[in-house]
């Protein structure tokens, strides 16, 4: 890139005007795939109710028919845009038809219910999302440090790992760390992962529907850093068949009664409640979750629910901590890695604040 064109990309434009520019960011029509269109607003704007609404084409996006395409956008969270920086803002929206029913891509809606519940919001549910993600090579679909149509040596030395011949694209993940960071992300950690190529990041502990915003931000701006370093990502759950790690997304969840004195009876009543509705959670928890979750490669079979203390062959992990001071979190580790974070959390809430068997 010509040294003019940088010069202008890293234009602070706050320092010669009010204008600033609002990345719209949103859901498309897999489920899966991360739509955004920018626009320019007269001032700063940092509460998202002051934000226009907008519009789309969703019959481009798989998310209405043609004649009869405009979708409509909500604004719901602001972020500092780390890309354009100043007083530049991303801003996750949701979206509606233009009788104001959400679509039924629109999983944020149904997750805003139930976290709206006054039992929910009584009991502050704190999540911490683990979004496991592997890069691959732009043109030929296979993980990056990968030999061509070859593997590498076998998984033992990558997790954690440091090194050019263990850790392939950690500028990537470095960037992304700190560009959530500036944004305003919770993001808590990242770390190498067990097959190489493959790496995760951490958001949380956030409260409620914040969870899943924050996990949708973090992915947008990773998608764009992956786009930069002309990277691909992918959120398979099961990139490589194989004797490889799959990708999943844990989900770490308490309540305010599971933090409280005597939580750990709450937290074994809650996981009960989980194993009830193990069908119900498996068909919510992500596509294609049937070829990671084997019973091999640290998950539990997907037709089997078990739980236990320090077990990551399990459904359900509870820590050591939490089993000595008897009270605090468990771990949720059947989410593949393409999961909506709005879908598991609003879930796992449902089914253990709400539901009554």
């Amino acid at each position: 890139m010509s040294l003019l064109l940088t010069d202008l990309l890293n234009l602070n434009i706050s320092d010669y005007t009010e204008k600033i520019i609002a990345e719209y960011i949103w859901i498309g029509g897999s489920g899966i795939d991360i739509r955004s269109k920018a626009r320019t607003l007269p001032a700063p704007v940092s509460d998202p109710s002051k934000l226009p609404k907008w519009n789309y084409d969703g019959s481009s996006t798989g998310q209405a028919p043609g004649k009869d395409s405009e979708v409509i956008l909500y604004p719901q969270a602001i972020f500092r845009d780390p890309f354009r920086r100043g007083n530049n803002i991303l801003v996750i929206c949701d979206t509606y038809t233009p009788d104001g029913e959400p679509l039924p891509t629109n999983k944020r809606a149904n997750a805003t219910k139930i976290f709206s519940h006054p039992d929910v919001v009584a009991e502050e549910p704190w999540f911490g999302l683990e979004q496991e993600y592997t890069l691959l090579q732009k043109d030929v679909k296979w993980p990056i440090g990968w030999p061509l149509g070859g593997y590498p040596g076998p998984q033992g030395p990558y997790y954690c790992g440091a090194g050019a011949d263990k850790a392939f694209g950690r500028d990537i993940v470095d960037s992304h760390y700190k560009a959530c960071l500036y944004a305003g992300i919770d993001i808590s950690g990242i770390n190498g992962e067990v097959m190489p190529g493959q790496w995760e990041f951490q958001v949380g502990p956030t409260v409620g529907i914040s969870a899943g915003d924050q996990l949708w931000a973090a992915r947008y701006i990773l998608e764009r850093i992956t786009e930069i370093a002309g990277v691909v990502l992918s959120f398979d759950p099961k990139p490589i068949e194989g004797d490889w790690n799959g990708a999943g997304a844990h989900t770490n969840y308490s309540t305010k009664s599971m933090r409280s004195d005597g939580g750990y009876e709450v937290i074994k009543k809650a996981i009960e409640k989980l194993g009830l509705r193990h069908k119900e959670h498996i068909a919510a928890y992500g596509d294609g979750n049937e070829r990671r979750l084997t019973g091999r490669h640290e998950t539990a079979d997907i037709h089997r629910f078990i739980w236990g203390v320090a077990n990551r062959g399990a459904s359900i992990r509870v820590g050591r901590d939490t089993e000595k001071d008897e009270k605090g979190y468990f771990e949720d580790r059947r989410p593949a890695s393409n999961m909506d974070p709005y879908v598991v959390t609003s879930m796992i809430a449902e089914t253990t604040v709400l539901w009554k068997p």
